[in-house]
Order: C-alpha cells, then sequence, then structure tokens
C-alpha cells in the first residue's frame, strides 16, 4: 500500500516552520512513502522562491503543486520549474513556463501529479481544466508507463467545479484533492470507483487570522472597500493542514483517505 501525504497551501514564514516542526515526526508515524505540498503562497504569502522551495525540501516534501499565484516570483519562475520538483496548473495557456503534470518515481513506483486550475470565481481564463485533464491522461496512456497512482491537485474557487471535477475523474485518477481557499472541508470520501476525494486540504499557516494573514488589514478592506496591506505573521498559533491517502498500487485505487489537523505554537 502507498501512503501519499498531501499538504495543503503553506503561507509564508511561519507555514514552513510549521512544516518543519509536525513533518519529519508525521513522516515516521504514518509511514509515508510520498509528500505533495501546494507551494504557490510559500513566498511570504504570494508565490514561490528557491530558498523557500530548499527549506521545504529539506523537512521532507518530495514535490510541490501551485495555482494562480504560480507566476508572481517573475524573476526565478523559469529557474524554479526547471530545476525543481515543481509543476503549476496544466490549464494555463500554451507558452507559459513549467509543465502541468509530472511522474515520480519512488522505489518500484511511479506516481503521476496533475495541477489544475478552476475558472468559476477566478481572476484570469484559463483554458477548461475537464479537457485538459482527459488530455494528460491521454498522453500518459499513450506512453505506456504503468502507474502506481494518479493524484490532482484541483485548485479552484468553488467547490461545485471541485465536486464536479471529481465525478468527471470517477474511477481514472487515484485521488482529487483540492486546494485555493485555505479552509478545510469536511468531505473526505472515496468512491465506490476508488477515486479518493476532498474539496479542500486547507492552509498550513497563521491560525489566528483570516487564510493565514494578519485579520484587522481584511477587516478594514470589508469596511471601507478599499484594499489594505496583507500583513504576514511570523509568529504565532499556527495550523498544519494535510490529508493522507491510501494507495492500492496494484490497481491504483484509494483504499483509504484521512484528513490531518494539527496546531502548534511558533
Amino acid at each position: 500500500m502507498l501512503n501519499i501525504l498531501f499538504i495543503g497551501d503553506i503561507v509564508g514564514q511561519i507555514g514552513r516552520e510549521t512544516v518543519a516542526k509536525v513533518l519529519p515526526q508525521l513522516k515516521k508515524e504514518l509511514k509515508i512513502d510520498l509528500v505533495v505540498a501546494n507551494a504557490e503562497n510559500v513566498a511570504h504569502g504570494t508565490g514561490v522562491n528557491e530558498r523557500s522551495l530548499q527549506e521545504l525540501m529539506e523537512t521532507g516534501i518530495d514535490f510541490f503543486t501551485t495555482g494562480d499565484h504560480a507566476f508572481d516570483n517573475k524573476k526565478q519562475t523559469e529557474h524554479l520549474f526547471n530545476n525543481y520538483p515543481l509543476i503549476r496548473p496544466a490549464n494555463f495557456p500554451i507558452g507559459n513556463d513549467g509543465v502541468g503534470y509530472f511522474v515520480i518515481n519512488k522505489g518500484k513506483n511511479s506516481i503521476l501529479i496533475i495541477n489544475l486550475i478552476g475558472r468559476v470565481f477566478m481572476s484570469m481564463d484559463y483554458d477548461c481544466p475537464f479537457r485538459q485533464l482527459d488530455d494528460i491522461l491521454a498522453n500518459v496512456s499513450l506512453s505506456n508507463k504503468k502507474l502506481s497512482a494518479i493524484i490532482v491537485d484541483i485548485h479552484a474557487e468553488a467547490t461545485s467545479e471541485k465536486i464536479a471535477l471529481k465525478y468527471y475523474a470517477d474511477g481514472r485518477v487515484s485521488a482529487i484533492i483540492g486546494t485555493h481557499t485555505h479552509v478545510p472541508t469536511t468531505d473526505a470520501v472515496i468512491t465506490d470507483k476508488g477515486t479518493a476525494y476532498q474539496s479542500d486540504a486547507g492552509m498550513t499557516g497563521f491560525a489566528d487570522g483570516i487564510i493565514g494573514i494578519h485579520k484587522e488589514g481584511i477587516i478594514r478592506t470589508f469596511l471601507t472597500q478599499i484594499k489594505n496591506t496583507h500583513k504576514l505573521p511570523e509568529k504565532g498559533l499556527s495550523t498544519f493542514n494535510a490529508v493522507l491517502i491510501k494507495i492500492n498500487p496494484k490497481n491504483c485505487q484509494a483504499a483509504g483517505i484521512k484528513q490531518i489537523i494539527k496546531q502548534v505554537e511558533i
């Protein structure tokens, strides 16, 4: 059985320190084979940088997905996608740096990781995530590569869009885990066809705020309708949100899914 841990959006320095504090022991306790994390907020809340990725890889993370902030750090984007285990949503338009899916090998197992981004309530006009998933699965099938698991990160705002993808991909992928809202959902399930699903894994970062950010500035934005500066705290109570997925590598089907929530002081 493959034990895969998916960590929800890691937000800023406090999120990275939370991973360092929680993950090493968790990997031992749960006998984790592969750790995947959404990294689009690791560099002070927006985007990715080299130092943050290196820091997180030292904690034991094997692979990173992203989302709408994938290209926020434009100076490092090409270098990061070419030199780190990092992908961006596959349904960004053609011509962008990076790739949207990758097969990672762990021992005798080959695991396909796919990154998609939703379109409902999102700010940009992305390509269709449903059709993009079809294309990826068809391309991998043509390569005749034997897969042990297929993991999808759907980075989207609307739960309806994520749930629709669950039914659309049912039985064709091992797990679909949602990211982006930073709020964990309690709808973890395994379908009759063997696909594990949760609408949102939640975030890893500052717990006593609003989606990882100091609450005062965001409240003031709501009151005034003028965008205030978002301040990212570096210390305080922090939450670690992740999903543990058990997959049978013989048939690529999920055998278990469990939500993991831990809080620590940083």
